[in-house]
């Protein structure tokens, strides 16, 4: 384990648009009519920040089903205009049209409060269900449990014995995190698995709903020339980044339980290196799709505490910012990671050999997920010490995709420069909106597409992969995070570890991405 003691302190042509063979898809059932969507934790942080926003996002859009209802349910006691007030101050209207459409959505909504773990409340849940279906040939109902995990069990239970439709389709959103562990995520599953079927349940990694990585698949599989170069005979080392500008910010006590290898590598980032690593699906089927993500699941060896570090971010070099002990929130001499980089290997034939770095940290320098695919080095000869290529997906923010790439600079010389293939969407398709990623995974749920959502051995293959990390990093109190600076690139060791995995960075003097552009951003 590399982690500190105590003693110790990184165009103008016209596009093609081409839709995937969806045929395999034909068989799932889209709810277009009769059906309502419960939000249960309706006055909880994720419906307010997220929730609510993408429901609106697709009424504005008219992706909701006709006449679709939309129940808030909480232990929150509040009348039904004290809960409207609520929903209509959680989405920004930036223009008056959009103030119209929210005058429309909020007629869609109601709310009931009760208890998580009592019938009669979930029984007038039910009665309330019961009256706006009143009429209906059929009723559907989509559960959202925006909850803490907590009470993931108990809610569903109540759900299946009191509101569990007796003529329609029933759909269980369930948010992460999906246990803490192995054993915790088994209990979880065994726990649904008499009231729940598979098909019925959406496990939701918002991740997997994102533009860019929904891209992934068609990047992959519908260019020959990355095919051809996707394998370890080309590829030296993959790195998979998420970085975010600010702390825990009040939170610290939910974070504390979990860290941000539970928070964030286990799920988001594991998610992207399936699909970078997967082989080419049959179809664009849901299970096709997700037996390939679990076959290279399968073929990572748990992680060796050798190949990991982890920080915890202390105050920054200006004291402006506090660090994560600061937090009150925070249990004193809290060992939680807020940042770890570490490598794994995928023992398949693609991939044998090829380190995949993955690196998460709260309170770094900038906002910023990316996949940087670096290639080797070119044949030694008439180049010396000449950069390689990479390949650069942007996932957030200014989702782009470029490749650097080694051109003659123009004059008499052979001098070379670094130079790259650029497409930036707000560039590209400045007239589009990407949509938001609850908004393509509610209405994923709403088709019946299983895609992008985590399968049962899915979840358990990811966690067996973490799972021995987790508990050795427990266990063993002697192991301290380096701290960091907030507002820094991380531990002070993080460049040498990458650098140790085969990542050459080349320090070019006046390169420099995003080329600068007067295109306005229209996103």
């Amino acid at each position: 384990m590399k982690a500190r003691s105590t003693q110790e302190e990184s165009s103008d042509m016209t596009d093609t648009i081409i839709q995937p063979d969806v045929a395999a898809n034909a068989g799932t059932v889209e709810l277009k009519e009769n059906t309502t969507i419960i939000v249960l934790g309706a006055s909880g942080d994720l419906a307010k920040k997220k929730t609510f926003p993408a429901l609106f996002g697709l009424h504005r859009n008219k992706f909701l089903p006709k006449d679709c209802n939309i129940v808030g349910y909480a232990r929150t006691k509040m009348d039904g205009k004290e809960y409207l007030s609520r929903v209509k101050s959680y989405i920004k209207t930036p223009i008056k049209e959009m103030e119209e459409q929210l005058e429309e959505f909020l007629k869609k909504c109601s709310y009931v409060s009760g208890q998580y773990d009592q019938d009669e409340s979930f029984i007038r849940l039910r009665e309330h269900l019961d009256e706006l279906e009143k009429g209906r040939p059929e009723n559907h109902r989509i559960f959202y449990m925006a909850l803490p995990p907590s009470v993931f069990t108990t809610v569903s239970q109540h759900l299946k014995k009191n509101c569990y439709p007796q003529k329609g389709i029933a759909r269980l959103i369930v948010e992460k995190p999906f246990g803490k562990d192995l054993q915790s995520s088994r209990e979880l599953q065994k726990a649904l698995e008499p009231d729940w079927r598979e098909e019925e349940i959406f496990r939701i990694d918002h991740y997997l709903g994102k533009e860019m990585v929904k891209n992934l698949l068609i990047l992959r599989f519908g260019n020959e020339f990355f095919g051809a170069t996707w394998n370890r005979n080309h590829i030296d080392n993959v790195q998979i980044t998420f970085k975010e500008p600010f702390g825990t910010e009040g939170r610290g006590g939910y974070f504390d339980d979990f860290g941000i290898i539970r928070d964030v590598m286990q799920n988001h980032l594991l998610q992207v290196l399936t699909i970078i690593g997967m082989e080419r699906p049959i179809s664009f089927s849901a299970e096709d799709i997700r037996d390939e993500k679990v076959r290279v699941l399968r073929g990572i060896p748990a992680i060796e505490p050798k190949n990991v570090i982890i920080g915890q971010y202390g105050k920054s070099l200006d004291g402006s910012k506090p660090g994560y002990l600061d937090d009150d929130t925070v249990p004193k001499n809290s060992r939680c990671p807020t940042f770890c980089a570490l490598a794994v290997y995928i023992k398949n034939e693609r991939w044998d050999g090829v380190p995949f770095i993955l690196k998460a940290g709260k309170a770094l320098n900038e906002q910023k997920t990316e996949i940087r695919i670096q290639f080797k080095d070119v044949t030694s000869g008439i180049f010396k010490d000449i950069p390689r290529n990479e390949l650069v997906i942007r996932v957030q923010p200014n989702e782009s995709v470029y490749i650097k790439m080694n051109s003659k600079l123009p004059g008499l010389s052979m001098q070379t420069a670094v130079t790259e293939l650029d497409l930036t969407y707000r560039r590209r398709f400045s007239d589009l909106k990407i949509p938001e990623a609850y908004e393509a995974l509610i209405l994923d749920a709403l088709k019946g597409d299983h895609s992008n959502f985590v399968r049962d051995d899915e979840l358990d293959a990811s966690w067996r992969i973490f799972t021995p990390l987790l508990h050795y990093l427990d266990e063993n109190k002697e192991i301290i995070p380096m701290e960091y600076p907030y507002g820094s690139r991380g531990p002070a060791v993080l460049d040498d570890f990458t650098a140790s995995y085969g990542y050459k960075f080349n320090d070019l003097a006046g390169y420099q991405w995003p080329v600068q552009s007067t295109v306005p951003n229209k996103l």
